[in-house]
């Protein structure tokens, strides 16, 4: 029952990280000041550690990673540290608009990578 609960508080958290990283991607398309907010700069870390504990937590319970070696659970690792990567260059360092954008839509991609390994269960899910 702990893993089915884990399981999907992990899936919530997934779906809110991409939504708020969407309307972050927005406001920062636009300017807008929405991204100075205290609120804004807090919740996706809040978000993003819930993500990672349960994520770790659920693999733990469900499979004994990195015990017993899940090659779609690794690679959904090294996909989240490129998620970050991206989303870092979108929305913080990124120099020009066009690298930026290009990130934003990388770092979508990649999250699309992740929840196809997620449903299939392999690394290569096409």
């Amino acid at each position: 029952m702990l893993y089915i609960g884990l399981k999907h508080l992990h899936t919530t958290v997934a779906t809110l990280t991409v939504l708020l990283f969407i309307l972050r991607g927005g406001w920062m398309a636009v300017g807008s000041s929405m991204l100075q907010r205290k609120w804004v700069k807090i919740l996706p870390h809040v978000i993003d550690t819930t993500l990672l504990l349960t994520a770790f937590a659920t693999a733990w319970i469900g499979w004994r990673y990195p015990v017993v070696p899940h090659d779609w659970i690794t690679a959904k690792v090294v996909a989240l540290v490129a998620y970050i990567v991206l989303g870092i260059i979108a929305l913080k360092r990124g120099r020009t608009a066009t690298v930026r954008v290009t990130a934003f839509v990388a770092a979508l991609a990649v999250y699309g990578y992740i929840v196809m390994v997620a449903l299939y269960k392999t690394p290569l899910p096409i």
